[in-house]
């Protein structure tokens, strides 16, 4: 029997603002964690800007793609840890409806075993495509901020 707060939850989590919400709060999670280490690199830049000469960009550069590297996986982390439901449930329908279809439960074992690794390996690569993307962006907008903060 399905109460009206299970009915609720369940019109809720099939929205998609409910799960982009979701996404911002685990990011949000993950950057508040790692504040301290953002602040030590952006730190690193300032230190290490001043000794060197104005002309110089390499701090910059050294900085602004460590930062693109902690954010790339920053995201990859929230976005893996919002994919895992979703994968679990496409998973579970994909054997039930091999078990439905007739299949015996050892080929039921086999091709979920194949699923499994097929499945895995096209959420790593969209994670490891989105990363990458995230990086490149978050290192590109702070090497301009570096570059221009300097002169």
């Amino acid at each position: 029997m399905m109460t009206s707060s299970n009915k609720l939850f369940l019109r809720a989590i099939s929205k998609r603002r409910t799960w982009a919400c979701l996404f911002l709060v685990v990011y949000a999670t993950l950057l508040s964690s790692s504040w301290n280490w953002l602040n030590s690199i952006v730190d690193w830049y300032g230190e290490n800007h001043h000794q060197t000469s104005s002309s110089s960009g390499w701090p910059a550069v050294y900085a602004s793609v460590l930062l693109g590297a902690v954010f790339g996986v920053l995201s990859m982390a929230a976005a893996l840890f919002i994919a895992v439901p979703a994968v679990v449930v496409i998973w579970i329908s994909v054997v039930v409806t091999m078990a439905f279809a007739g299949k015996s439960r050892r080929s039921v074992v086999v091709e979920g075993r194949k699923v499994t690794k097929e499945i895995a390996g096209f959420v790593f690569k969209v994670l490891l495509k989105e990363g990458n993307l995230v990086a490149l962006l978050c290192a590109l907008l702070a090497y301009f901020l570096f570059f221009n903060s300097s002169s």
